[in-house]
């Protein structure tokens, strides 16, 4: 009997130990992957095309009956050379439209820097004064974004010819 006790013994600190291993190759593993730079940087990567989609959005959108307000959302999505030309501008418009945008990958990102590249399709549907939609457009946009006090920001815009195949 006293075998089997020992056995069962032994067998118990044979599994704690073990346990008490996992447990410390396991806090060892996330401590490194924490302070991870990839980390980090995939968390910046993620939070720029966020904000860079829905600052596109905002661009390529304009509301007729609020015209004030629509510049108001283009002054807010942009900053730099953009952001000076926007100031300038005077809605003379009686067209809506509204923006979505259906797809977006960064093409350069530079954290040390703040700057960031991003391509998107965009949705944009018209209408004329009356509100009925007159036509929807697919558009593919380039934008520098840069980084402020107040988040990423769309420093310039511009559209991407489609080419002939």
């Amino acid at each position: 009997m006293s075998r089997r006790a020992g056995g069962r013994a032994g067998a118990a600190w044979t599994a704690v130990v073990l346990a008490v291993l996992f447990c410390a190759v396991a806090g060892w593993s996330y401590g490194q992957a924490r302070s991870d730079d990839s980390l980090a940087y995939a968390a910046s990567r993620d939070r720029v095309l966020a904000d860079g989609k829905a600052h596109i959005a905002r661009l390529a959108s304009f509301d007729a009956k609020d015209p004030g307000g629509g510049l108001r959302q283009w002054l807010d999505a942009s900053t730099g050379p953009l952001h000076e030309e926007l100031k300038r501008t005077k809605a003379k418009t009686g067209t809506t439209a509204r923006a979505s945008v259906t797809d977006a990958a960064l093409t350069a990102l530079d954290t040390r820097a703040g700057t960031a590249e991003l391509i998107a399709t965009v949705r944009v549907e018209v209408s004329a004064g009356g509100g009925r939609q007159a036509s929807a457009d697919r558009k593919r946009l380039e934008a520098t974004l840069a980084r402020t006090p107040d988040g990423w920001k769309v420093q310039a815009l511009s559209a991407v010819p489609v080419g002939g195949s």
